[in-house]
């Protein structure tokens, strides 16, 4: 019976080439993007996610990728070990199942389970070899002479027209061209007309790439390595949101590779950033690129504090300023708040020698309990040993957050709070800010309230922030929405009299 309603939940990574027990969510949004170094095992991953699924025929037939293909035995390796396991919901019949798990692993010669067993999906793995021009490829020196047929089915003109939004062309056809048994795509634009032949490599990717989604069907999976090879950063972007709106429209997952730094500021976009430790492949969520460059790069301050954002950043500026340690601590941010795990777990399996003077701390309305954020390491820092029991604890004790209400956002509590502070301590530009916050109701995002007073105050985001901050520091709660980062700093006094010396 065929399945319908496929979602590709995530992957857990045993052992596969380099990487070692790494998990990756693909829930959060259609598109997710994989970072990260180069030789860490991006593509690596892709070649796994394309050989899970049985392929479908809707009217025409994915290719049947299998593991064997991507993982070809060689005198250095023949893969025996390797093992990793997929979740996925879909529908059957009737039947709705949800994580759904397969357990994928080679063992003596072939790899299992058989492949008759794997859920039917529609797959599309687009990968490096789309990049290589045409003409690259062509061996014929003499002229070539085309049999051309227009293609102007509904899927071909919105591939067209998407091409033109893309590639800021008003591309006036678009044909099939045929010569004996070769096949070229070709377009004409304003007086010229061109086949793929005499197209730049990054134009033909473009064309390829929005064909296969375009004809993908409604919970396809569209699989692309190093998306942003060959592209112009403005055609890039906008490839992009022609692929998150494709892709919300028909349900499609796609999950590509890049190093593009500018799509991190794409919110439309799940992030997951690569990491090597000796001993796991440890994924960031939405991470922050400073985190991550101080688990490989050096101790800047004597002291670092990791926070989830802007907002964290100017609350522990301020705590340090009151505590005179300002220039003792270097301040970074790690994104979304499970990287708070991920970022100690890096750090204690890296050995960084000034653990010790390390805090992470959450912002307090994620994981705020001891259970939570005890299951959170677990998930990273695995292992029964007694070593790996003591990297839990020093995990969990390098950890700490702002004092909030229970189930109050940051934002909402500290917008309240300003909003009743008394003008008769305020000074004029302190009054005109707290006014406006009172006008305040409803932002529409919990995470909004200080960004509308910033907008409507026409202040630079750190600008505004640093104001806010500063009348937060005000209110009789301050003492206690600080009092964790601030006894961390106390303790800290000593070692920096020690430093000084």
């Amino acid at each position: 019976m065929a399945k319908y309603n496929q979602v590709l939940k995530k992957i857990e990574i045993e052992k596969l080439k380099s990487l070692i027990d790494l998990e990756i969510d693909f829930t959060e949004k259609p598109l997710t993007a994989i970072f990260g170094p180069n030789g860490i095992g991006k593509s690596t991953i892709l070649h796994a996610i394309a050989c899970i699924n049985k392929p479908v025929i809707v009217p025409f037939a994915t290719v049947n990728h299998r593991l064997s293909e991507f993982f070809t035995p060689t005198s250095h390796s023949i893969w025996t070990g390797s093992s990793f396991n997929i979740f996925q919901d879909y529908g059957e019949g009737a039947n709705v199942f949800t994580n759904h798990k397969t357990h994928f692993r080679k063992v003596t010669g072939r790899w299992a389970p058989r492949y008759v067993t794997r859920i039917d999906r529609y797959v599309s793995f687009i990968g490096i070899r789309t990049c290589v021009p045409v003409i690259e490829n062509e061996t014929q020196q003499s002229r070539i002479s085309f049999n051309t047929t227009p293609l102007n089915d509904v899927n071909s003109t919105k591939v067209r027209n998407l091409a033109g939004i893309v590639m800021n062309k008003n591309y006036a056809t678009y044909n099939r061209h045929q010569s004996g048994n070769k096949e070229y795509i070709g377009v004409s634009t304003g007086a010229i007309n061109y086949s793929s032949l005499s197209m730049g490599a990054g134009e033909q990717r473009i064309f390829y790439i929005l064909s296969e989604v375009v004809k993908a069907p409604n919970y396809g999976l569209i699989i692309i390595d190093e998306i942003d090879l060959l592209l112009h950063q403005d055609a890039l972007l906008k490839l992009m949101g022609v692929l998150s709106t494709i892709a919300t429209e028909k349900n499609l997952q796609i999950i590509f590779t890049t190093h593009a730094q500018s799509l991190l500021n794409l919110d439309f976009i799940a992030v997951r950033h690569l990491y090597q430790t000796p001993a796991k492949t440890l994924c960031f969520n939405k991470t922050k690129p400073d985190a991550l460059q101080r688990l490989t790069g050096h101790q800047v301050r004597p002291l670092e504090a990791f926070v989830e954002d802007d907002l964290a950043f100017a609350l522990v500026k301020k705590i340090c300023g009151e505590e005179g340690l300002s220039k003792y601590v270097s301040i970074k941010k790690y994104g979304a708040a499970i990287n708070c795990f991920t970022s100690v777990s890096g750090a204690i399996l890296n050995n960084i020698t000034n653990i010790d003077n390390m805090l992470f701390i959450l912002d307090g309305d994620e994981y705020s309990t001891e259970a939570e954020k005890i299951d959170k390491i677990n998930r990273v820092l695995t292992g029964n040993t007694p070593a790996n029991v003591l990297q839990r604890q020093s995990a969990f004790e390098k950890i700490t957050q702002f004092n909030l209400p229970v189930g109050e956002g940051p934002e909402l509590y500290f917008h309240r709070l300003i909003s009743t502070l008394d003008n008769a301590i305020l000074d004029l530009e302190q009054r005109e800010i707290v006014e406006t916050a009172r006008q305040i109701g409803n932002p529409g995002n919990t995470h909004k309230y200080f960004d509308d007073v910033i907008n409507r105050m026409d202040y630079t985001r750190d600008v505004g922030l640093n104001k806010l901050v500063d009348l937060l520091s005000l209110t009789g709660d301050w003492a206690h929405i600080k009092i964790n980062i601030k006894n961390w700093l106390d303790s800290k006094r000593g070692f920096i009299l020690e430093e000084e010396q």
